[in-house]
């Protein structure tokens, strides 16, 4: 199965874990502020993701086209928000 670093405890302190690797929000969110150079790490139902680097044609230049069409959308439709690269709490475990 393949490794990932996942975000350490303290600073300088570094621990390997499978892709699999389940832990409690508190847990996450201890190991996610002590090391702010992870800031694309996401817990979901207790397994934490770190996401890939992004790429400018892959992902950069068809993710602004997106959110200017969504932005103008929203501007036009009363009642409608939108945000881009926000943390949403879907629940207290999450």
């Amino acid at each position: 199965m393949n490794k990932t670093t996942i975000i350490p405890l303290e600073s300088g302190d570094t621990a390997d874990a499978t892709l699999c690797e389940r832990l409690t929000r508190d847990e996450f969110e201890k190991r996610y502020f002590s090391m702010p150079k992870h800031k694309k790490a996401e817990l979901i139902e207790g397994i934490v993701y770190i996401a890939s680097p992004l790429r400018f044609s892959a992902h950069g230049e068809p993710h602004l086209q997106i959110n200017t069409w969504l932005g103008v959308y929203t501007a036009a439709t009363p009642g409608v928000r939108s945000a881009d690269n926000a943390t949403t709490r879907l629940d207290k475990n999450n």
